[in-house]
């Protein structure tokens, strides 16, 4: 018996989603933040760069003059302190929790600031996590933020349904790679963002290729790009795509992000 789904089958299961999508589960803020844009950053799969994604949209919009805050919402993988460099502890007040800030001045919060120990596993049920990311939003005092980038775990499962219910998400950045496998698991992180009323604002494939740097050719390490075919596929006109390069990686894993000056995602942030 074939696994496929009938038409008719699957505007069924469509249907069971919508109805399973509770209204009135936005959460209001903390009384001290004022955040004027959201927007998640998602991915199918985890290992694609989605948080560096998050770091260098962060870091775009600070150059650009904006009040930053990056809330990181992959509490069982937690990178976006490491990205900046930040490793205190974030603390409460009268006014709720108060997120550290980078170099630059754009707000963090994440798991890994509350911890006693950033590399000691956060082994909670689905539940438990959904939860402190919603305390992310309603209990930290972000103060004033024109924009806030929500970096997510990978898939579809239980963080990304909190978000796209709890919040007021503006749109998401869906990141990819270029092989096979990974775009069907994009349509499935595409699809829910649509089932949810989200709007898809930008595509990013990373690790797109490598350019030599003696001969300055481009080698698709990872499979021919298809990502103008998926833009198209999925109706995206906002497209980039993000090279292999060294020396990005290393200030990235060396908490240096904010000293990265790459132009890849200005067909996307220009666009927000």
């Amino acid at each position: 018996m074939s696994e496929e789904l009938t038409k008719e089958q699957q505007e069924a299961m469509d249907k069971a989603f919508e109805r399973s999508m509770p209204e009135g589960l936005r959460k209001v803020h903390n009384e001290y933040s004022d955040v004027k844009k959201v927007y998640g950053v998602v991915s199918g799969k985890g290992g694609v760069g989605k948080s560096l994604v998050t770091s260098l949209l962060a870091v775009a919009a600070a150059r650009d003059g904006k009040k930053v805050a990056v809330l990181d919402a992959d509490i069982t993988g937690p990178s976006i302190p490491k990205s900046f460099g930040v490793h205190g502890k974030a603390y409460g007040s009268d006014i709720g929790i108060v997120p550290l800030q980078t170099k630059s001045g754009i707000k963090l919060m994440s798991i890994n600031l509350l911890v006693d120990n950033e590399e000691d596993p956060v082994i909670w049920r689905g539940p438990v996590i959904a939860g402190a990311v919603t305390q992310f939003w309603t209990d930290v005092a972000w103060g004033d933020i024109d924009v806030m980038f929500v970096d997510m775990p990978p898939g579809t499962g239980d963080v990304p349904l909190t978000v796209f219910q709890s919040l007021p998400v503006d749109g998401i950045i869906v990141v990819t790679s270029p092989q096979e496998l990974v775009e069907m698991i994009v349509g499935k992180a595409m699809k829910m963002a649509t089932m949810m009323n989200i709007p898809v604002v930008g595509l990013v494939e990373n690790m797109s290729y490598f350019e030599c740097p003696d001969c300055g050719k481009k080698h698709e390490i990872y499979g021919k790009s298809r990502i103008n075919e998926m833009g198209q596929k999925y109706g995206i006109t906002n497209i980039a795509k993000c090279p292999i390069v060294s020396d990005v990686a290393d200030k990235v894993d060396n908490g240096l992000v904010e000293e990265v000056h790459v132009d890849w995602l200005d067909p996307i942030y220009k666009n927000l």
